[in-house]
């Protein structure tokens, strides 16, 4: 087998808060810059952002914060970061020990004692391996950076970290846990047979059920069923899958054209609405009419999608890993290129601007490069992307 190209982060968006990405010059970076920290964006393994501050996982098992919390800890397989709570994955405390979950406050830079802590027990460790993950703190033979999180799904795949309250959540065993993504008011679990459940509040179509109901229990997507999914992203109010296949679907709000479909808000940017009517779609999605178009029509702006939508990338190209801000989304295609749409105002979307989009636009920094990018991850108002040089560049 090949041996994995070594490769680097990148960061652009929001960094008001002396967060990575890039230099932190200023409140926001538009165009994508390597990740300044203390070793190198090569020795970053993942990436979990909140809105005001940074995890970084090294390939040596070292987590280190940026921004507005700071601080690092080692013997480290995994974090992820909210802005209340700060949960890692560590060794365990003694020899033939299982890991043991931290949840710390930001603030305190990982010194003293966690908020709470978890033994996890042997079998956990144990179940982790099954799963490909390598021993907590284990600095050879980890997975390539940029490979799918643990968290906030715990090994052994029978329990979820939330940011509120019960901190450390039960699934049903007979869900199969293989992804699990938490978005502001939602969950997405992706099982082992590659079918999709969500549950938490609906009001924005995030759910994918068809209403704005809320669902207190996981609930299987319908709409999907019997379409093998490889991927899952949670936005803060909006829903991305893609396919075994390379398809992308994507339901919920659209207020920033974070679902590539027609959006009043950036239609406002640039022309004046005249007054409109309200209605829905036979599919049930909520639509927005002017009074007008271009051709004298009414123009359709959808606001929330609460069915699964079928998104087609430019020139056809098929996806494979995608995720989402708190309104934008970023998808990586097979060939190893990135689209970002939604909302731009801190540069998130890497074109150089702060615009917003409501349809995929490659982000041609990777391309004049020559890199090919292997993963991303989206923090609310910013993205983080990993890299590595085109064979024969």
């Amino acid at each position: 087998m090949a041996e994995e190209r070594r490769g680097s982060w990148f960061g652009f968006g929001f960094c008001g808060f002396g967060q990575a990405p890039g230099s932190g010059r200023g409140r926001q970076v538009l165009s994508p810059e390597p990740l300044q920290t203390p070793g190198s964006g090569a020795d970053v393994r993942r990436v979990s952002a909140s809105w005001s501050y940074t995890a970084l996982v090294t390939r040596g098992g070292q987590v280190r914060l940026s921004g507005a919390a700071g601080g690092a800890a080692g013997g480290c397989r995994d974090a992820w970061a909210s802005e209340a709570l700060l949960v890692v994955l560590r060794a365990g405390p003694g020899r033939g020990a299982g890991p043991e979950l931290q949840a710390w406050a930001p603030a305190s830079a990982m010194r003293g004692e966690p908020l709470w802590a978890r033994a996890l027990g042997p079998e956990a460790e144990a179940e982790g391996a099954a799963r490909g993950e390598p021993p907590a703190g284990a600095a050879r033979g980890e997975p390539p950076a940029g490979a799918p999180p643990l968290l906030p799904l715990l090994p052994g795949a029978r329990a979820y970290v939330s940011p509120r309250p019960p901190f450390c959540r039960a699934l049903a065993p007979e869900l199969r846990a293989r992804r699990l993504e938490l978005g502001a008011e939602h969950a997405l679990l992706l099982d082992e047979a590659g079918q999709v459940f969500s549950w938490g509040q609906g009001r924005h179509g995030q759910l994918g059920h068809g209403s704005l109901e809320a669902e207190p229990e996981p609930r299987l997507l319908e709409a999907l069923q019997g379409l093998p999914v490889a991927e899952v992203a949670a936005g803060g109010w909006h829903s991305v899958c893609v396919s075994e296949t390379g398809d992308i679907y994507i339901w919920g709000w659209n207020e920033s054209g974070q679902l590539a479909l027609p959006s009043r808000s950036l239609a406002e940017d640039t022309k004046t609405i005249p007054r409109e009517a309200s209605g829905l779609n036979e599919d049930g999605s909520e639509v927005r009419r002017t009074a007008r178009g271009e051709d004298g029509a009414p123009a359709p702006f959808i606001a929330i999608q609460p069915f699964p939508a079928l998104l087609d990338l430019p020139l056809g190209a098929d996806a494979v890993k995608a995720s989402c801000g708190s309104r934008h989304t970023a998808v990586v295609t097979g060939t190893g290129e990135l689209y970002t749409w939604g909302w731009g105002k801190y540069g998130q979307l890497g074109h150089k601007d702060t615009t917003s989009l409501d349809r995929p636009c490659r982000v041609e920094y990777f391309v004049d490069k020559q890199l090919q990018v292997r993963a991303v991850s989206c923090g609310p108002w910013n993205t983080y992307v990993y890299a590595v040089e085109k064979e024969g560049s």
